[in-house]
């Protein structure tokens, strides 16, 4: 098994269940439009998907096949959905944050897979991965500058110096971006992203959706903020 692919695969099982236990896509980060027909039915799907690409990941005989399948999959919801959503808003950095987070997840993969590559191919792909993975943090910097007050209002109360914080986390995703895209100490930023993002987890997400078990967001950001970890510890492993 790849441990450095561990993190991310629970993030993406629990994902798919979520989507399959409510079902229904993940909200904003999957913008299915609401008139589309079969819409439970496609949830299901979405959701299977994800929980099964998740589950492959663990098996090492297929981790690269499942890999290969997270990253289009997954990628096609950003190219599809979530980028024209973010085109038609262009002037607002929150449109862009849910795509920069679905991209974000799309490099984790596309990292597991680039390391079942041989040759130059593999440091290209590495490299791309590393520099999306930098923009999109570079987005989350941003949203959480220009949403500071609702930033703060995230922070658990037994936190003090909630907007100190808000900005303390934009400040360091918009500094692990700019190392990821220019690839100077990437591996030092991966790891500080991976720290932040999982400390969110722990200290946010979870406690969240034990207070409000019955509520679909609560879980999907969980497993979003899960996700979102894993790939920057995949990302930490293989950035060249």
């Amino acid at each position: 098994m790849n441990l450095n692919a561990l993190t991310y695969a629970v993030g993406l099982i629990l994902l798919g269940a979520v989507g399959v236990w409510f079902q229904d896509f993940a909200m904003q980060w999957q913008p299915v439009p609401a008139g589309i027909g079969m819409r439970t039915q496609l949830a299901y799907l979405a959701g299977a998907l994800l929980a099964i690409g998740g589950v492959l990941l663990l098996v090492p005989r297929l981790e690269h096949a499942a890999a290969l399948l997270l990253t289009v999959f997954i990628g096609l919801w950003t190219l599809a959905l979530n980028l024209p959503v973010a085109l038609a808003n262009a002037g607002s950095i929150g449109a862009w944050n849910s795509p920069a987070e679905i991209t974000f997840m799309t490099m984790g993969a596309f990292s597991l897979y680039a390391n079942g590559v041989t040759g130059n191919s593999r440091s290209i792909m590495l490299r791309v991965a590393r520099m999306l993975a930098g923009a999109a943090a570079i987005v989350f910097g941003f949203a959480h500058f220009n949403y500071a007050e609702f930033t703060a209002s995230m922070v658990p109360a037994w936190i003090p110096y909630q907007l100190f914080w808000a900005y303390a986390t934009g400040a360091g995703h918009l500094a692990a971006g700019l190392a990821l895209v220019s690839g100077i100490k990437a591996r030092l930023a991966a790891t500080c992203l991976a720290g932040m993002m999982g400390s969110f987890v722990v200290l946010l997400h979870i406690p969240r959706v034990f207070a409000a078990p019955d509520q679909h967001v609560e879980w999907i950001m969980l497993a979003i903020a899960t996700s979102l970890t894993g790939s920057a510890l995949a990302i930490r492993k293989y950035a060249t």
